[in-house]
């Protein structure tokens, strides 16, 4: 595997690709240490000091993940690039429920295009309002009792100059990550989110380290036998999502033979891929972004009964697993059933002249797709609803920091296996055109098969 990277470095096109793409990560990660104008750094940590201790700290740890800790600072990139990612999530629920959205997925290149540009245009509204929620937030933390206020100025100007600059900030990481999908390597928006994930890997060490170190005359919270099980654990549930991630139902599909004028088409032999983890990791984020709001809202009545109510969606509560994991369960079903269509892909094989061997085409098809995936879909729901619930039950029960254990499973883990392994793949592809070894194989420089 080593190999593989160095032999990475002697490729030119690669090269340059590697090097564009680490470029502008590192311009994204300027982005999100960048203050916003108008701030008070020293009131603003203070109030997210109060943020995270209380019942909206789940709701402030979602987003700080997925802008890199910019939103923890109020960056330029606080929005990082989650409105562009909640615009793609709308236009794809909506592909599957509006005809003429459905029509332009089916027009090919223009018609992705054309859905594209939609989604540049929804981020740009989702980035106005979301600045504008966040500028009037902090202009009135009125539930917070701060020593000096976060914004010295408020106001119309500093709600405009906020609105722009986090729109701006928002829209070129969009950007960026575009220009790295077509000029790097790998999908740029997942590794803007993955680098954003991974700059919280210093915090977590030193956590960690904290955690099995103490001042002399105190002991440490854990000892050497729990940090050599904590590190197997560790191992084994990334092996269990790269397992998640990797894994797919091989369908076989025959192509009956075409004989046109003198050429014989079809005949061959081949498979349709049905992953198991099919939804990936929006099961996750639609139920965290639900779960996040009744405990937050409950408390700001400030009537007891609420107040009662809202110790249900606490985090440290039994209650809160057993929903969390519902949601896990039925998400995942809501969203193969919004974005697998197994009659179009039966209409598809029938027209192209394909079958599955033993089933007759159309509407038996449809059924037997149907039918399996459902089956797939119980079985990844399943394994993603254990990682997903295992970070939340090693801070609840054995007492480890959140931030260190949302790198044993949930969102974080999922991300950058799913996004690594599809860069993996990238630069292996790129590495065999050239003759060398991928990263499964001995790498060897100068392969004697490409000379």
């Amino acid at each position: 595997m080593l190999s593989a990277f160095a032999n990475s470095m002697k490729i030119p096109e690669l090269r340059q690709r590697i090097i564009f793409t680490f470029s502008l990560i590192f311009v994204c990660r300027i982005i999100a240490t960048i203050p916003a104008p108008g701030i008070d750094p020293k009131a603003l940590a203070e109030l997210m000091d109060s943020i995270a201790q209380g019942g909206a700290g789940a709701f402030l740890g979602l987003f700080s993940l997925f802008s890199g800790g910019a939103l923890e600072k109020f960056a330029v990139g606080a929005l990082g690039i989650m409105p562009y990612i909640s615009a793609s999530i709308i236009l794809q629920l909506m592909t599957a429920v509006v005809p003429q959205l459905e029509k332009l997925s089916r027009e090919g290149d223009a018609g992705r295009q054309k859905i594209t540009q939609y989604t540049r245009y929804l981020t740009i509204i989702l980035c106005l309002v979301q600045g504008f929620v966040m500028a009037r937030a902090l202009e009135n933390p009125a539930s917070f009792d701060l020593s000096s206020p976060v914004v010295p100025n408020p106001g119309l100007g500093f709600e405009l100059l906020c609105v722009l600059s986090l729109t701006t900030a928002s829209m070129l990481l969009m950007w960026l990550g575009e220009q790295i999908t077509e000029r790097g390597i790998g999908n740029g928006i997942s590794l803007i989110i993955t680098i954003s994930i991974i700059s919280a890997l210093p915090q977590a060490i030193t956590t960690m380290v904290g955690m099995f170190s103490a001042p002399e005359g105190v002991q440490a919270q854990f000892g050497v036998f729990h940090l050599i099980v904590l590190v197997a654990v560790f191992f084994l549930v990334t092996a269990g999502t790269v397992a998640l991630t990797q894994g797919l139902r091989k369908v076989p599909v025959q192509y009956a033979k075409r004989v046109v004028g003198r050429k014989v088409y079809g005949g061959q032999s081949t498979y349709m891929p049905l992953r198991v983890n099919y939804s990936g990791v929006m099961p996750i984020i639609f139920a965290q972004a639900i779960l996040m709001f009744p405990g937050p809202v409950l408390n700001m009545v400030g009537k007891p009964w609420a107040t009662s109510l809202a110790g249900f969606f606490h985090m440290e509560s039994a209650s809160y697993l057993i929903m969390y994991a519902l949601m896990l369960l039925f998400f995942s079903y809501f969203w193969v059933a919004t974005q697998f269509n197994p009659i179009q892909i039966a209409d598809d094989l029938k027209r192209n002249g394909g079958y599955v061997p033993g089933i007759r085409p159309g509407k038996p098809t449809a059924e037997f797709l149907d039918r399996t995936m459902t089956r797939l879909t119980l079985a990844g729901a399943f394994f993603l609803t254990c990682i997903a619930v295992f970070p939340i039950l090693l801070t609840n029960k054995f007492r480890i920091d959140f931030v260190v254990s949302s790198f044993f499973g949930g969102t974080s883990l999922l991300i950058m296996v799913g996004v690594m392994l599809d860069t993996m793949r990238q630069i292996e592809s790129h590495l065999l055109n050239r003759h060398y070894d991928g990263f499964l194989k001995k790498g060897k420089l100068g392969s004697r098969r490409g000379r």
